[in-house]
């Protein structure tokens, strides 16, 4: 079983920053992409940004240079720091993974359960 699970969300004042992150767990094989998508209130969920396992990075418009995704292969984790936040970035962050399970040998797609971002004075 392959669990994703995130950590990092919260309320912020505008311009503050939060750091999300998600750890990777389970009978893994291999972890292809990962990214990041959120889902506010009354909206479709939407791509933040992804990241390969090579370190190539794709950002949404509207979070290039205020957000920045990464991660740590051996630790299976990536992280999203935010900074800049905006009432407009208030959603539920959820984690997203390419995994190939040693159970299954093939690529599945996995999702957290999300975290909360609330942007707010």
């Amino acid at each position: 079983q392959v669990q994703l699970v995130e950590s990092g969300g919260g309320l912020v004042q505008p311009g503050g920053s939060l750091r999300l992150s998600c750890a990777a767990s389970g009978s893994i094989l291999v972890i292809n992409d990962m990214a990041w998508y959120r889902q506010a209130p009354g909206k479709q969920r939407e791509l933040v940004a992804t990241i390969t396992k090579d370190h190539s990075t794709n950002y949404a418009d509207s979070m290039k240079g205020r957000f920045t995704i990464s991660r740590d292969n051996a630790k299976k984790m990536v992280n999203l720091q935010l900074n800049s936040l905006k009432p407009e970035d208030t959603a539920v962050y959820y984690c997203y993974a390419q995994v190939v399970p040693r159970t299954a040998l093939e690529l599945l797609p996995y999702w957290g359960q999300g975290t909360q971002v609330t942007v707010s004075s």
